[in-house]
């Protein structure tokens, strides 16, 4: 009820000349010249990425700074973007840390402070994380191991499996606080994996839960499960990576599926937009491996979104796309992540 009378007081106020965001959060993992590629950007890449940004005129802000302004429906500025890492590795520290420092960009890094008091080798300690904490660098938690948080042990029960994971979430967010002083309440889930159980857990516990999967941000975005465009590995092409900054945030009143993580097979997602800033024959969705995804429009507003054939078991994804109308050139960009279980 609540949501939608602000969806409602939003629209009186924005729809005359509706407006959407092109706010984008990138994700990266290591800064490396000499690691595997596959979550690895080099350094001179990196600093290629940086580089088009400050050239472009784009506005890079703290994580808390953009959403602070998403929770409080503020419009941000396009070509708005944040800059996180995952898991603190040392090279974020080596390699990472002084590029940002040359073009003054904040950036957040999610750490698993069990692993860095149990002085794991490949992650930074305390001292370099509260070293780049006073240069500006968000700290904010990542899960105390780096576990699968959906997944129950055997036997588990389901109040068992919720006290488990409080109980982590809550230590790694001490763990922080006592170390560095910040308790910006933000999860960056585990391998980007999340199910509709941690989800209502992580929101009763007054965080946003931060994904993996690729799309834009806007207020109208779930805080339970906002995107990142991952810019490591294959995703760091610049070429490619430039659409993906301009990315807008389609105005989504509700997507309704059984679950994230789900023996459903194909699974079906139906989305409702609040309002659409697109034609429905430039609506377009891919499915991992399996080609388009066979829509049905319900009505002008309302799309049910399935693969053409079962999924493979394990991650996939239906990612949707649409030329924005009120803005040339731009592309509403949208991902639903799925894990398919036996």
């Amino acid at each position: 009820m609540y949501k939608k009378l602000f969806h409602l007081v939003l629209c009186i106020l924005t729809c005359v000349s509706f407006r959407t965001q092109a706010a984008v959060i990138l994700q990266y993992h290591h800064v490396s010249n000499t690691l595997p590629s596959v979550t690895s950007i080099s350094g001179d890449t990196f600093t290629e990425h940086l580089r088009y940004l400050k050239t472009n005129n784009y506005n890079v802000v703290a994580l808390n700074t953009l959403i602070n302004a998403l929770e409080q429906g503020k419009m941000l500025p396009d070509k708005t973007v944040a800059i996180t890492f995952d898991d603190g590795y040392k090279n974020n520290y080596e390699q990472a840390a002084p590029i940002l420092e040359k073009f003054g960009y904040p950036y957040t890094i999610f750490v698993n402070p069990t692993l860095i008091d149990e002085k794991m080798n490949y992650v930074m300690g305390w001292d370099h994380l509260r070293e780049l904490a006073k240069k500006g660098a968000l700290i904010a938690n990542h899960s105390a191991q780096h576990n699968y948080l959906h997944q129950k042990l055997k036997g588990e029960t389901d109040t068992q499996w919720q006290l488990r994971i409080k109980n982590d979430i809550l230590h790694s967010q001490t763990r922080i606080k006592q170390e560095i002083g910040h308790d910006f309440k933000y999860l960056a889930y585990p391998y980007g994996e999340f199910n509709n159980a941690l989800q209502v857990l992580i929101t009763e516990l007054g965080f946003v839960g931060i994904g993996q999967h690729s799309g834009a941000v806007s207020q109208y975005s779930d805080f339970s499960r906002l995107p990142r465009f991952p810019a490591s590995g294959v995703y760091s092409n610049l070429t490619t990576l430039k659409t993906k900054l301009n990315a807008r945030a389609f105005a989504i009143e509700s997507m309704v599926y059984k679950n994230s993580v789900s023996t459903e097979n194909p699974p079906a997602i139906t989305i409702q937009f609040i309002k659409r800033d697109f034609n429905k024959n430039q609506f377009t969705c891919y499915v991992s491996g399996a080609g388009k995804a066979t829509l049905n429009w319900l009505d002008e507003h309302s799309v049910r979104i399935v693969s053409p054939t079962e999924l493979k078991q394990g991650r996939s994804r239906y990612n949707c796309t649409a030329p924005a109308k009120s803005h040339p050139g731009s592309y509403y960009w949208l991902s639903q992540p799925w894990v398919i279980t036996p």
